[in-house]
């Protein structure tokens, strides 16, 4: 095969250099250039050579094209459904989160219905790959594993396999001949990842690539390497808690909040059906500074725990310290405490933790948040059936969420009986006054104007 002829080409200002430099001569920035591969010459396209005509919308026919359900329902609502033939989905998360595992328990799950799954990695033996499928207990004969780094290799054994899905682990492992730059540089990963997709598009086979990510948490490599493939999903969770949650970021056959929730056991990920009530078993019941919140993630509500706690600071400047929710969202809650319901925050060290490791970044929470923060400085819990929801404004008044009654509906199920929730928010049927019950959520629902009207209902003896 002729050797491919490459360029470096700056990203910010579009200067060409014929071999790589740390900084641009151009523009001066760093670490801007970029291989790319060089078009020599440009061929005259005959009119007879082109096979692809245009033709109505309404005329393309999707029969035989229908989604592959995997029998992992999680799985299936993280992909809006399940897997949609010919796409390319990049996978990433933290090293160690359980990436491989799940995928090759993906693999599995596919080959056991008769049709052949094919496995590639790039950084594992097969032996290695086995011994991870007899701790898992697979042992499917249509499951193939390889472990291979030349791509148009890895094309071959497609071509030649025809199977219905593909994993490739990782595409910073794989690399392409013609290119002279190591695995795992920018050229390498895009070029490699432009090679597997139009593999995948041209015989309709899903493929999936695991990415390895930064310090900073993201997907390593080109940015552009998000926007080529179809799905983007993040495999978060601390190494430390049993809990994983499959992210969706990107889904151009989909929704981009869906979720997936998964419990890393000794048979590897097994997929939680009812996260809420996972999220609360542990739950001590009349614990100050425990609060329960609902939130969403994409269209499934999540009761989840969040816990705060106060003591007085030993130092000049006391410590805000937040796990799970953003750190200056926490920092305007407790300003909002401290000026508008003259909570003496400001010689307290205030920790908040969401039980569970998940992340919440909708400001639904932030009653919970407050409620949980001054339940614990004033030592009074918070009933343990009732749960809050609402968004705090800087004059302390109480903002409607969205989706409030499906939220709610997801409490009354685990056995909560009230709610605090903003004045403003609309429910289906309206309660009469506080404390009176909703026929729609079967609740006593308490509704108030601000943040301090509600921690007087919440923290009343």
């Amino acid at each position: 095969m002729p050797k491919i002829r490459t360029k470096f080409v700056c990203q910010q200002c579009g200067y060409e250099a014929p071999r790589w430099s740390g900084r641009c001569p151009q523009c001066n920035e760093w670490n801007t250039l970029v291989e790319t591969v060089e078009q020599t010459s440009r061929s005259s396209i005959s009119p007879s050579a082109v096979k692809t005509v245009p033709q109505p919308i309404t005329a393309v026919s999707t029969d035989g094209f229908a989604r592959v359900p995997v029998p992992m329902e999680e799985f299936n609502r993280a992909l809006g459904g399940g897997i949609v033939p010919g796409s390319v989905t990049l996978i990433g998360g933290d090293p160690g989160i359980g990436k491989s595992t799940l995928l090759l328990q993906v693999s599995a799950l596919l080959a056991a219905n008769g049709k052949p799954t094919l496995y590639v990695s790039g950084e594992e033996s097969t032996q290695q790959i086995k011994m991870r499928a007899r701790r898992l207990k697979i042992a499917e004969e249509q499951l193939y594993v390889i472990s291979e780094t030349n791509v148009e290799h890895i094309l071959l054994h497609i071509e030649r396999l025809q199977p219905q899905l593909v994993v490739v682990d990782s595409i910073q492992a794989v690399y392409l001949a013609g290119l002279q730059s190591s695995a795992g540089s920018i050229g390498q990963v895009r070029e490699c990842a432009t090679a597997l997709l139009r593999m995948a598009k041209l015989h309709n086979i899903p493929i999936f690539l695991i990415g390895h990510v930064t310090k900073q948490g993201a997907i390593a490599g080109p940015r552009v390497l998000e926007h080529m493939v179809d799905t983007v999903l993040y495999l978060e969770g601390e190494r430390f808690h049993a809990y994983r949650l499959l992210r969706t970021v990107k889904n151009r056959f989909g929704s981009t909040h869906e979720v997936g929730v998964f419990e890393m056991q000794e048979r590897g990920l097994m997929e939680i059906s009812n996260p809420s009530e996972a999220f609360l078993s542990e739950r001590l019941a009349s614990a100050t500074g425990s609060v329960v919140a609902v939130t969403m993630e994409g269209t499934r509500p999540l009761l989840v725990e969040i816990q705060a706690l106060t003591t007085t600071t030993s130092f000049g400047l006391p410590r805000r310290t937040a796990n799970g929710i953003d750190f200056n969202r926490l920092l305007l809650l407790i300003a909002v405490l401290s000026k508008r319901v003259r909570l003496k925050l400001g010689t307290q060290d205030v920790f908040v933790n969401v039980v569970g490791g998940l992340r919440i970044s909708e400001p639904a929470a932030d009653l919970a948040v407050a409620s949980a923060i001054a339940s614990s400085f004033r030592g009074i819990p918070v009933p343990e059936d009732c749960v809050m929801l609402g968004e705090i404004g800087l004059s302390g008044e109480l903002r409607s969420v969205g989706q409030a009654e499906k939220r709610l509906k997801e409490a009354t199920k685990l056995g909560f009986r009230r709610c605090i929730v903003p004045q403003s928010l609309r429910l289906g049927t309206v309660a009469a006054s506080n404390g009176g019950k909703d026929r729609a959520i079967k609740m006593e629902v308490f509704r108030a104007r601000s943040v301090g009207e509600a921690l007087d209902i919440a923290l009343r003896q």
